[in-house]
């Protein structure tokens, strides 16, 4: 049986890009093969109850402070977006739009970088499509894309199969059937792989 890591993500979780900087190699390194599931974290947070780490003062403070930990850690830049929380409705649309094709791992590294690296204010339009345009993204012909209501239910349809499997945030990892919740816990996503042989 090949082994897979499912990541459910939302680009507009720090926790879902400090863990997608690490999660190809980490599949490569096991012969993992990596499978993208965009769901949208406000549904999730509204089914669930559940709400960001940023809502309470405290907490959010904290969280910003470990996230550089681990960007230390993993060598990567992660700033802390001034617009954030940001509507990521369209933009994970977009990541649904370009699900199975060649073109998504592109698109979430323009996301991606755009959100946490160059802090630009991804809940605008404008923004958006002149951050798609220089990753030679045609941003008309996506954003056509993005009203297709196939692409509207999957989107919907895996935040809700998310919710039934019982994720609450993200990033949400699942290897042959264990659940793992956040960006820190890849080494146990790791120990788990290693111990599939």
């Amino acid at each position: 049986m090949s082994k897979q890591i499912e990541f459910f993500f939302d680009v507009g979780s720090p926790a879902s890009y400090l863990a997608w900087t690490q999660l190809p190699a980490l599949a490569e390194r096991h012969g993992a093969t990596l499978v993208y599931r965009p769901m949208l974290l406000g549904g999730v947070f509204q089914a669930t109850g559940n709400q960001s780490p940023a809502s309470i003062e405290a907490k959010g403070a904290y969280s910003r402070i470990d996230f550089q930990r681990y960007a230390q850690r993993y060598g990567v830049t992660l700033k802390h977006n001034p617009y954030f929380p940001i509507n990521t409705l369209q933009l994970m649309r977009g990541a649904q739009a370009l699900l199975d094709t060649e073109q998504l791992v592109p698109y979430l590294t323009a996301v991606f970088t755009a959100m946490w690296v160059h802090e630009q204010d991804m809940g605008q339009p404008e923004v958006v499509g002149k951050v798609l345009a220089a990753a030679d993204f045609d941003p008309a012909q996506l954003m056509e894309h993005l009203s297709d209501p196939v692409v509207k239910q999957g989107l919907k349809d895996t935040t809700e199969e998310a919710v039934r499997r019982g994720i609450f945030g993200a990033p949400t990892l699942f290897v042959d059937g264990d659940m793992f919740f956040g960006q820190d816990r890849l080494d146990f996503v790791e120990e788990k792989l290693a111990a599939m042989g």
